[in-house]
Protein backbone atom coordinates (compact mmCIF):
# COMPACT_ATOMS: atom_id res chain seq x y z
CA UNK A 1 0.00 0.00 0.00
CA UNK A 2 1.41 2.94 -1.24
CA UNK A 3 1.08 6.22 1.23
CA UNK A 4 1.88 9.36 1.77
CA UNK A 5 4.42 10.40 4.79
CA UNK A 6 2.03 12.04 6.56
CA UNK A 7 -0.88 9.04 6.14
CA UNK A 8 2.45 6.72 7.31
CA UNK A 9 3.66 8.49 10.32
CA UNK A 10 0.22 9.46 11.96
CA UNK A 11 -0.52 6.33 13.27
CA UNK A 12 3.43 5.73 14.30
CA UNK A 13 2.98 8.70 16.44
CA UNK A 14 -0.84 7.72 17.83
CA UNK A 15 0.24 4.28 18.76
CA UNK A 16 4.21 5.44 19.89
CA UNK A 17 6.40 3.10 16.92
CA UNK A 18 8.47 4.54 14.33
CA UNK A 19 8.17 3.42 10.76
CA UNK A 20 11.72 3.15 9.26
CA UNK A 21 13.25 4.55 6.57
CA UNK A 22 15.91 2.41 4.72
CA UNK A 23 18.47 4.40 2.13
CA UNK A 24 17.85 2.24 -0.58
CA UNK A 25 20.76 1.48 -3.24
CA UNK A 26 19.69 -0.60 -5.59
CA UNK A 27 16.80 -2.91 -6.29
CA UNK A 28 17.80 -5.91 -4.22
CA UNK A 29 18.36 -4.05 -0.98
CA UNK A 30 14.50 -2.67 -1.49
CA UNK A 31 13.23 -6.04 -2.21
CA UNK A 32 14.98 -7.59 0.46
CA UNK A 33 14.28 -4.53 3.08
CA UNK A 34 10.75 -4.44 2.20
CA UNK A 35 10.36 -8.38 2.42
CA UNK A 36 12.14 -8.27 5.91
CA UNK A 37 9.43 -6.01 6.98
CA UNK A 38 6.39 -7.43 4.99
CA UNK A 39 7.82 -10.62 7.29
CA UNK A 40 6.88 -8.80 10.46
CA UNK A 41 4.28 -6.66 9.56
CA UNK A 42 6.27 -3.39 9.89
CA UNK A 43 5.87 -0.06 7.64
CA UNK A 44 8.12 1.57 5.96
CA UNK A 45 9.42 4.38 3.69
CA UNK A 46 11.69 4.03 0.94
CA UNK A 47 14.20 6.16 1.18
CA UNK A 48 16.50 7.66 -1.59
CA UNK A 49 19.15 10.21 -0.87
CA UNK A 50 19.98 12.33 -3.73
CA UNK A 51 23.25 10.53 -4.15
CA UNK A 52 21.34 7.29 -4.64
CA UNK A 53 19.09 8.63 -6.94
CA UNK A 54 21.83 9.92 -9.07
CA UNK A 55 23.07 6.23 -9.08
CA UNK A 56 19.66 3.84 -9.94
CA UNK A 57 18.26 6.86 -12.24
CA UNK A 58 14.65 7.81 -12.63
CA UNK A 59 13.45 4.81 -13.97
CA UNK A 60 14.05 3.12 -10.55
CA UNK A 61 11.24 4.76 -8.68
CA UNK A 62 8.59 3.40 -11.25
CA UNK A 63 9.64 0.08 -9.86
CA UNK A 64 9.71 1.38 -6.79
CA UNK A 65 6.15 2.75 -6.46
CA UNK A 66 5.56 -0.81 -8.30
CA UNK A 67 6.51 -2.65 -5.24
CA UNK A 68 4.80 -0.57 -2.77
CA UNK A 69 1.40 -0.54 -4.43
CA UNK A 70 1.36 -4.18 -3.69
CA UNK A 71 2.77 -4.49 -0.81
CA UNK A 72 0.95 -6.21 2.44
CA UNK A 73 2.29 -3.44 4.83
CA UNK A 74 1.95 0.24 4.08
CA UNK A 75 5.10 1.70 2.15
CA UNK A 76 5.77 5.87 1.11
CA UNK A 77 8.64 6.98 -1.28
CA UNK A 78 10.51 9.21 0.18
CA UNK A 79 13.66 12.06 -0.85
CA UNK A 80 15.79 11.95 1.65
CA UNK A 81 18.19 15.55 2.36
CA UNK A 82 16.46 16.97 -1.00
CA UNK A 83 19.10 19.98 -1.44
CA UNK A 84 17.24 22.43 -3.59
CA UNK A 85 13.19 23.21 -4.47
CA UNK A 86 14.18 22.11 -8.18
CA UNK A 87 15.34 18.87 -6.71
CA UNK A 88 11.89 18.21 -4.62
CA UNK A 89 9.89 19.09 -7.74
CA UNK A 90 11.47 16.58 -9.59
CA UNK A 91 11.21 13.99 -6.83
CA UNK A 92 7.37 14.95 -7.16
CA UNK A 93 6.93 14.27 -10.63
CA UNK A 94 8.90 11.04 -10.28
CA UNK A 95 6.46 9.91 -8.19
CA UNK A 96 8.14 10.42 -4.68
CA UNK A 97 5.22 10.79 -2.21
CA UNK A 98 7.39 12.27 0.67
CA UNK A 99 10.21 14.48 0.64
CA UNK A 100 12.38 16.26 3.05
CA UNK A 101 14.00 19.48 2.47
CA UNK A 102 17.10 20.15 4.10
CA UNK A 103 17.78 23.82 5.42
CA UNK A 104 19.26 22.93 8.17
CA UNK A 105 22.78 24.66 7.23
CA UNK A 106 21.51 27.59 6.46
CA UNK A 107 20.43 30.46 8.47
CA UNK A 108 17.17 30.35 9.61
CA UNK A 109 15.32 32.71 7.27
CA UNK A 110 16.61 31.32 4.42
CA UNK A 111 15.74 28.02 6.02
CA UNK A 112 11.98 28.56 6.24
CA UNK A 113 11.95 30.74 3.08
CA UNK A 114 13.54 27.60 1.25
CA UNK A 115 11.25 24.90 3.08
CA UNK A 116 7.93 26.79 3.14
CA UNK A 117 8.63 27.09 -0.85
CA UNK A 118 8.66 23.57 -1.09
CA UNK A 119 5.65 22.76 1.68
CA UNK A 120 3.25 25.02 -0.49
CA UNK A 121 4.34 23.41 -3.69
CA UNK A 122 4.22 19.44 -2.31
CA UNK A 123 0.78 19.92 -0.58
CA UNK A 124 -0.99 21.08 -3.86
CA UNK A 125 0.43 17.70 -4.97
CA UNK A 126 -0.79 15.40 -2.07
CA UNK A 127 2.97 15.12 -1.18
CA UNK A 128 4.47 15.19 2.63
CA UNK A 129 7.23 17.46 3.73
CA UNK A 130 10.08 16.98 6.50
CA UNK A 131 11.90 19.67 7.57
CA UNK A 132 15.14 19.96 10.15
CA UNK A 133 15.71 22.25 12.53
CA UNK A 134 19.28 21.97 14.31
CA UNK A 135 22.34 19.97 13.42
CA UNK A 136 22.63 16.63 12.75
CA UNK A 137 25.91 16.95 11.32
CA UNK A 138 28.05 15.57 8.36
CA UNK A 139 28.06 11.79 7.59
CA UNK A 140 30.63 9.76 9.66
CA UNK A 141 32.09 12.22 11.88
CA UNK A 142 35.59 11.73 12.50
CA UNK A 143 36.06 12.64 16.50
CA UNK A 144 33.87 12.99 19.28
CA UNK A 145 35.23 16.42 19.24
CA UNK A 146 33.56 16.83 15.80
CA UNK A 147 30.03 15.49 17.37
CA UNK A 148 30.50 18.14 20.33
CA UNK A 149 29.98 20.94 17.56
CA UNK A 150 26.42 19.42 16.53
CA UNK A 151 23.78 22.40 17.75
CA UNK A 152 20.79 20.29 19.52
CA UNK A 153 17.51 21.66 18.71
CA UNK A 154 15.11 23.42 21.17
CA UNK A 155 11.50 23.05 21.63
CA UNK A 156 11.21 27.22 21.43
CA UNK A 157 12.72 27.10 17.67
CA UNK A 158 11.11 24.16 16.79
CA UNK A 159 7.96 25.58 17.41
CA UNK A 160 8.47 28.70 15.68
CA UNK A 161 10.24 26.58 12.50
CA UNK A 162 7.16 24.39 12.22
CA UNK A 163 4.84 27.67 12.39
CA UNK A 164 6.97 29.54 9.32
CA UNK A 165 6.80 26.51 7.19
CA UNK A 166 4.00 24.11 7.82
CA UNK A 167 6.03 21.37 7.84
CA UNK A 168 4.49 17.56 7.83
CA UNK A 169 7.29 16.17 9.84
CA UNK A 170 10.30 17.39 11.67
CA UNK A 171 14.06 15.98 11.96
CA UNK A 172 15.86 16.75 15.07
CA UNK A 173 19.25 17.04 16.51
CA UNK A 174 19.41 15.40 19.58
CA UNK A 175 22.21 13.64 19.81
CA UNK A 176 22.88 11.62 16.51
CA UNK A 177 25.18 11.89 13.77
CA UNK A 178 24.79 10.39 10.43
CA UNK A 179 26.85 7.15 8.85
CA UNK A 180 29.33 5.09 10.96
CA UNK A 181 30.90 6.92 14.11
CA UNK A 182 34.26 7.72 15.37
CA UNK A 183 36.41 4.39 17.38
CA UNK A 184 34.86 4.00 21.17
CA UNK A 185 32.37 7.00 20.61
CA UNK A 186 28.95 6.25 21.50
CA UNK A 187 26.11 8.60 21.04
CA UNK A 188 23.90 9.66 23.56
CA UNK A 189 20.49 10.55 22.83
CA UNK A 190 18.37 13.48 24.63
CA UNK A 191 15.39 11.56 25.37
CA UNK A 192 13.99 14.17 27.63
CA UNK A 193 14.74 16.64 25.13
CA UNK A 194 12.47 14.42 22.54
CA UNK A 195 9.99 14.45 25.19
CA UNK A 196 10.02 18.33 25.51
CA UNK A 197 10.04 18.93 21.90
CA UNK A 198 7.20 16.05 20.67
CA UNK A 199 4.84 18.09 23.55
CA UNK A 200 5.53 21.34 21.87
CA UNK A 201 5.01 20.75 18.41
CA UNK A 202 2.43 17.51 18.35
CA UNK A 203 3.53 16.42 15.00
CA UNK A 204 5.78 13.28 14.07
CA UNK A 205 9.73 13.50 14.57
CA UNK A 206 12.24 12.20 13.05
CA UNK A 207 15.44 10.38 14.28
CA UNK A 208 18.48 10.98 11.73
CA UNK A 209 21.63 8.94 12.37
CA UNK A 210 19.57 5.36 13.55
CA UNK A 211 22.86 3.29 12.55
CA UNK A 212 25.31 3.04 15.53
CA UNK A 213 23.03 4.11 18.37
CA UNK A 214 21.78 2.36 21.29
CA UNK A 215 19.05 0.25 21.04
CA UNK A 216 17.64 1.05 24.54
CA UNK A 217 18.21 4.58 24.03
CA UNK A 218 16.72 4.41 20.61
CA UNK A 219 13.24 2.71 21.75
CA UNK A 220 13.07 5.11 24.52
CA UNK A 221 12.97 8.35 21.94
CA UNK A 222 10.39 6.33 19.66
CA UNK A 223 8.38 6.22 23.06
CA UNK A 224 8.69 9.86 23.34
CA UNK A 225 7.73 11.10 19.92
CA UNK A 226 9.96 9.84 17.56
CA UNK A 227 7.59 8.26 14.74
CA UNK A 228 10.44 7.93 11.95
CA UNK A 229 13.85 6.77 12.50
CA UNK A 230 16.24 6.85 9.37
CA UNK A 231 18.65 3.94 8.94
CA UNK A 232 21.29 3.47 5.96
CA UNK A 233 24.74 2.68 7.45
CA UNK A 234 23.84 -0.50 9.77
CA UNK A 235 22.04 -2.08 6.80
CA UNK A 236 24.64 -1.60 4.39
CA UNK A 237 27.37 -2.79 6.59
CA UNK A 238 25.81 -6.09 7.09
CA UNK A 239 25.23 -6.68 3.54
CA UNK A 240 28.53 -5.43 2.48
CA UNK A 241 30.54 -7.54 5.26
CA UNK A 242 28.73 -10.71 4.01
CA UNK A 243 29.05 -10.08 0.40
CA UNK A 244 33.01 -9.72 1.37
CA UNK A 245 32.75 -13.40 3.06
CA UNK A 246 31.06 -15.04 0.10
CA UNK A 247 33.32 -13.55 -2.37
CA UNK A 248 35.89 -14.49 -0.57
CA UNK A 249 35.43 -18.06 -2.43
CA UNK A 250 36.98 -17.63 -5.95
CA UNK A 251 34.89 -19.83 -7.92
CA UNK A 252 31.79 -17.92 -7.03
CA UNK A 253 30.73 -16.06 -10.14
CA UNK A 254 27.15 -15.83 -10.37
CA UNK A 255 24.91 -13.15 -8.89
CA UNK A 256 22.22 -15.84 -8.02
CA UNK A 257 24.98 -17.19 -5.99
CA UNK A 258 26.82 -14.23 -4.44
CA UNK A 259 23.82 -11.87 -3.47
CA UNK A 260 21.40 -13.85 -1.50
CA UNK A 261 23.38 -14.63 1.68
CA UNK A 262 23.91 -10.84 1.64
CA UNK A 263 20.81 -9.56 1.20
CA UNK A 264 19.64 -12.36 3.93
CA UNK A 265 22.20 -10.23 6.19
CA UNK A 266 19.91 -7.10 5.59
CA UNK A 267 17.06 -8.12 6.02
CA UNK A 268 18.65 -9.57 9.72
CA UNK A 269 18.97 -6.15 10.03
CA UNK A 270 15.38 -4.90 9.08
CA UNK A 271 13.72 -7.20 11.35
CA UNK A 272 16.18 -6.20 14.68
CA UNK A 273 15.56 -2.75 13.80
CA UNK A 274 12.02 -3.41 13.58
CA UNK A 275 11.92 -4.41 16.94
CA UNK A 276 13.91 -1.59 18.19
CA UNK A 277 12.22 0.85 16.79
CA UNK A 278 8.92 -0.97 18.08
CA UNK A 279 7.21 -1.31 14.83
CA UNK A 280 6.49 -5.23 14.53
CA UNK A 281 2.89 -5.26 13.54
CA UNK A 282 2.46 -1.89 12.98
CA UNK A 283 0.69 -2.52 9.79
CA UNK A 284 -2.01 -3.68 11.53
CA UNK A 285 -3.26 0.09 12.53
CA UNK A 286 -3.70 1.41 9.23
CA UNK A 287 -6.68 0.71 7.34
CA UNK A 288 -6.84 -1.30 3.84
CA UNK A 289 -9.09 -1.66 0.63
CA UNK A 290 -9.04 -4.41 -1.62
CA UNK A 291 -6.27 -4.03 -4.61
CA UNK A 292 -6.77 -1.96 -7.08
CA UNK A 293 -8.45 0.53 -5.08
CA UNK A 294 -6.52 3.96 -3.92
CA UNK A 295 -5.66 3.69 -0.10
CA UNK A 296 -7.86 5.57 2.25
CA UNK A 297 -6.72 8.15 4.72
CA UNK A 298 -5.51 6.83 8.41
CA UNK A 299 -8.30 7.99 10.54
CA UNK A 300 -7.40 11.62 11.51
CA UNK A 301 -4.82 12.48 9.00
CA UNK A 302 -5.67 15.72 7.53
CA UNK A 303 -3.51 15.44 4.23
CA UNK A 304 -4.97 13.98 0.56
CA UNK A 305 -5.25 10.95 -0.88
CA UNK A 306 -2.56 9.86 -3.40
CA UNK A 307 -4.10 9.28 -6.83
CA UNK A 308 -2.42 5.48 -8.34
Amino acid sequence: MLLSGTDLLAPALAHRFAVPAYNISDHGMMTAALAACEEVGSPMFIAIHPSEWELVGDSFVASARELAQSSSVPVAIHLDHGATFEQAMAAIRLGFTSVMIDGSLLPYEENVALTRRVVESAHAAGVSVEGEIGTIGPRDPKSAEEMKQFSYTTPEEATRFVADTGVDSLAVAIGTAHGVYPPGVEPEINVELVSEISAALGIPLVLHGGSGAVDAQVTEAVSRGIAKVNVSADMKLAYFARLREVLADPAIREPHDAYPPALEALKATVRHKAEVFASVGGAEHYDYRPAGLRPPLWSGAASPVLEH
